[in-house]
């Protein structure tokens, strides 16, 4: 029986090598917007952020995300994406309290 092969991505912040599945898709479509990819299928450019919160307030204040996805991250799209890290930030504040 033959091990089935696991697609492995880095954190473009931290570098943590990891499951594709473990790791946030975030994609710059042809259309130049930048979004969170829940599928992993959107067309576009698309780099990986872990769910560590150091990591998301990392990449929505610098410019390694936006250089990973070979374009400028347009202010709407900032603030959807702090949204999105927001939820991270939360869930792993009811981790840390609930273990």
């Amino acid at each position: 029986m033959r091990n089935r092969h696991i697609p492995q991505r880095s954190c473009v912040i931290c570098g943590v090598k990891t499951s594709k599945r473990e790791l946030v898709r975030i994609v710059m479509t042809p259309e130049r917007e930048c979004a969170v990819d829940d599928t992993g299928k959107r067309s576009g450019r698309g780099a990986y952020l872990c769910r560590q919160p150091g990591c998301w307030d990392s990449a929505l204040r610098g410019g390694r995300l936006a250089a990973a996805l070979r374009g400028r991250i347009e202010q709407r799209d900032q603030e959807r994406l702090a949204e999105f890290a927001a939820g991270i930030r939360t869930a792993a504040d009811t981790a840390r309290i609930v273990g």
